[in-house]
């Protein structure tokens, strides 16, 4: 599921706080980003038709339907395709090679592509 910025805001208070009324949304986003109503009210009505957020009455209370992992995994999928012809091993060398790694984060790399297998 592709979400764009905009939409990853009202994504991102719902991940943290759990199900909200609009309105609540709407201040939350008008404290941290300066947003309207109106706008804050736009974007999670183009997240309900995507699907990403489900709205319930009473106080039209929006509830996540996607979670942060599914949308950081398609993105990633949509940036391999886009950018690396599908490559897995092109993208993490593009990643890897202006990265300076800890030797902490390589012990965790290693860690994760040992439970791959």
């Amino acid at each position: 599921m592709r979400l764009f910025d905009s939409e990853l805001k009202v994504m991102e208070v719902l991940w943290r706080e759990g199900d909200l009324p609009a309105g609540r949304i709407a201040a939350v986003l008008r404290e941290e980003t300066g947003w309207n109503r109106n706008t804050t009210y736009t974007v999670i009505k183009k997240c309900v038709e995507k699907g990403a957020i489900q709205r319930f009455d009473p106080k039209f209370l929006c509830h996540a339907a996607v979670s942060r992992q599914e949308v950081q995994s398609a993105e990633t999928e949509e940036l391999i395709h886009r950018m690396f012809d599908g490559s897995r091993q092109q993208f993490f060398a593009a990643f890897l090679a202006d990265e300076k790694l800890t030797e902490e984060d390589i012990r965790k790399l290693k860690e994760l592509v040992e439970n791959l297998k």
